[in-house]
């Protein structure tokens, strides 16, 4: 069953002097500020496309190799994702950046390697975002 889910963003101003509110209408977990400033220099305190979708990314990439490691019969202990998203003003985002972290019993690097490679290719978000450069680095906790 396909699900769907909102978030709604309420924009005031011009993109330079403007500011906006992020709110993650389906969860409910919160509303965040966002503004040009915090996209293209400094966060301070406010949040960014770029960084939203780091979090929706390094979220689906984990998901997808602890299922693709449980079902290889080594499922993880703890997996640890962070996700880089480098935007450059006029040009757009120009890359992303995955580095996981693993502790699965029974598991030796190469193959770790290999699974998180597999979830980088396989994750929906991974395949939502393929017209961008995303790279990886893997490796056992």
């Amino acid at each position: 069953m396909a699900t769907t889910r909102v978030a709604t963003t309420a924009w005031e101003g011009s993109l330079l002097e403007g500011k906006g509110v992020v709110s993650l209408d389906t969860s409910g977990v919160g509303e965040f500020p966002v503004t040009w400033a915090s996209r293209a220099e400094t966060a301070n305190g406010k949040t960014s496309p770029e960084e939203l979708i780091a979090a929706a990314h390094s979220s689906c990439f984990s998901m997808a190799l602890s299922h693709g490691l449980t079902g290889a019969g080594t499922p993880p202990t703890r997996l640890e994702t962070s996700a880089e998203v480098t935007f450059q003003p006029g040009t757009g985002i120009t890359g992303i950046h995955l580095t996981v972290k693993g502790t699965v019993p029974g598991l030796d690097e190469a193959d770790f390697v290999k699974a998180a490679e597999d979830a980088k290719a396989n994750c929906p978000v991974s395949q939502a975002l393929s017209g961008t450069t995303i790279t990886l680095t893997a490796g056992l906790a």
